[in-house]
């Protein structure tokens, strides 16, 4: 790395032409950090400190995990709240980030491929076909039964 002056202005180049701050050579933002810890230098340098850092982070991403995987079945954002949980997790640990980019790439592989116009074609097709299917199913039982109101009003 290229640290040669102090001077206000000046980035650190990597020998891969890259910035110290996260950009490529082209001066494009990369989104891909290093893996390991997130803490401050202050907590790293003493290893009680971090080691109790990462029993908090761990605590914590475990209670935000455990209420996503509560909200499962009941109606709320139970996936996203569980990715929350892994995401606070992926800030210490490296087992988390490698399971997060894992599924980043999975999800951009599936929006991909959802885009694709065959899929697509597909699905359109698929969902006007059990829309026919259940207006027809709702024809045929208000042809028979009629609309009953679940209340009786007597006038």
């Amino acid at each position: 790395m290229n640290t040669g002056s102090n001077e206000a202005g000046e980035v650190a180049v990597a020998s891969d032409g890259s910035q110290v701050d996260g950009t490529g050579p082209d001066g494009a933002a990369r989104d891909e950090r290093g893996l390991g810890s997130r803490a401050p230098e202050f907590v790293k340098a003493r290893r009680v400190l971090h080691l109790s850092w990462q029993v908090g982070v761990f605590a914590l991403g475990l209670a935000v995990v455990v209420v996503g995987i509560v909200l499962l079945p009941l109606p709320g954002p139970g996936w996203v709240i569980i990715f929350a949980g892994m995401a606070i997790w992926a800030t210490e640990f490296v087992w988390a980030q490698l399971v997060l980019r894992w599924t980043k790439r999975k999800v951009t592989e599936a929006a991909q491929k959802a885009l694709d116009p065959k899929v697509r074609r597909r699905n359109i097709t698929l969902t006007v076909i059990g829309l026919v299917v259940v207006a027809g199913l709702a024809g045929v039982y208000l042809s028979r039964f009629g609309i009953v109101m679940p209340w009786r009003i007597e006038e």
